[in-house]
């Protein structure tokens, strides 16, 4: 765990200065920025930090990223809100209908595209939610059905869904601690919940979207 929140630590420090190299002038809008590499010279640190800095600045919209083309300057100075920032201050209602959307449509990609790898992280996580369940352990039951799904948005294999999906996890724990006393919601939701799961290692892209939408239609959380 410290060695990711370094690391996080680091991107930011990088995207800072970038941005206080646009505002000073020493790239305009449109301007290309140097390559992976010579940033990573430039600025001593790892490709992983650059590549993180780099979707700060976008998401802040200071930049412009054109895959296999490069980055570009979008803009001098960042109007755009931060989307970590504008889902803390959504409201329950907003929230629960983007994560609504993006799961149907991270377990239909995850259908397609996963793993061996992901179905055993899924199986993991699904395994830890029923026995925490059973346990009525509310926080570990909460958190191990947030790493299920964030499981699943990794095995879309979309890094834009995915990342959307963990942002927006990230303010959903609190929500659910808040608004359910007790783990029985999620014994009544174990089995369509492994239906889900066994769509996606079937490769059934409907029938997981499909399931996800009967989870919706079944519970708000």
């Amino acid at each position: 765990m410290k060695t990711l929140i370094q690391k996080k630590s680091l991107a930011q420090e990088v995207a800072s200065k970038i941005e206080e190299q646009i505002a000073l002038g020493h790239y305009k809008i449109n301007d290309k920025l140097p390559i992976e590499a010579e940033l990573m010279k430039s600025f001593g640190v790892g490709r992983s930090s650059i590549r993180e800095a780099m979707k700060i600045l976008a998401n802040s919209g200071l930049l412009r990223i054109q895959q296999g083309v490069g980055t570009f300057v979008e803009q001098i100075n960042s109007t755009r809100e931060p989307m970590d920032q504008r889902l803390m201050r959504a409201n329950a209602q907003d929230l629960d209908e983007v994560r609504q959307l993006l799961e149907m449509k991270i377990a239909e990609k995850a259908a397609l595209n996963r793993t061996e790898d992901d179905i055993e992280a899924m199986k993991q996580h699904l395994a830890t939610r029923m026995i925490a369940a059973n346990e009525n352990n509310l926080e570990e039951c909460v958190e191990a059905d947030i790493q299920f799904h964030v499981a699943i948005a990794e095995a879309s294999k979309n890094e834009i869904l995915a990342d959307l999906y963990k942002s927006a996890s990230v303010h959903l724990k609190k929500g659910f601690l808040h608004l359910y006393p007790d783990t029985q919601i999620f014994k009544d939701t174990s089995a369509i919940h492994e239906q889900l799961l066994e769509s996606i290692i079937a490769k059934d892209s409907k029938k997981a979207w499909n399931t996800v939408a009967k989870i919706i239609g079944h519970i708000n959380y």
